[in-house]
């Protein structure tokens, strides 16, 4: 999967769980008819809203994107809808390389963020598990910490 494949798929997958949460609030607080849909599509738009960071901060190290970029890409995630726009402005602008660069070049140095994303993506099937472990314990540490709504 190419790097352009990869963020657009959690891109869409951001923006189509958003989607499914408005719906679910529109349900919950306009139409009073039930606010399960509000819990379900709530706890699913935040999983996929992890996953997409996760999946921009691989790309924008391996794509060598600025950091500013790369905030963009973070911040796209929060506005409905805003992580397709980015994806088919930084796709237009050149972002994504055809291939993942850090599984092409000699192994990085040891320090930097270069490292662990070399890892990934050299490894594809442990990577996939890491990734997942790593959506599921950010997701874990999200509900520890509670709901945007919480005080």
């Amino acid at each position: 999967m190419s790097p352009l494949r990869l963020f657009r798929t959690a891109a869409v997958a951001e923006a189509i769980t958003w989607a499914l949460l408005l719906l679910g609030m529109v349900l919950k607080y306009v139409t009073e008819t039930t606010e399960v849909a509000v819990s379900i599509f709530g706890m699913l738009h935040g999983v996929v809203f992890i996953a997409y960071g996760l999946t921009a901060v691989v790309v924008a190290v391996d794509q060598r994107w600025s950091l500013g970029r790369a905030a963009l890409a973070l911040l796209a995630a929060i506005p409905p809808f805003a992580t397709v726009v980015f994806d088919l402005l930084a796709e237009r602008r050149g972002a994504f390389a055809p291939q993942w660069r850090l599984t092409g070049e000699p192994a990085p140095p040891g320090s930097g963020p270069e490292v662990p994303v070399a890892w990934l993506l050299r490894r594809p099937g442990q990577g996939a598990l890491v990734g997942v472990g790593a959506v599921a314990a950010l997701t874990v540490l999200a509900l520890l910490v509670g709901p945007p709504t919480s005080g």
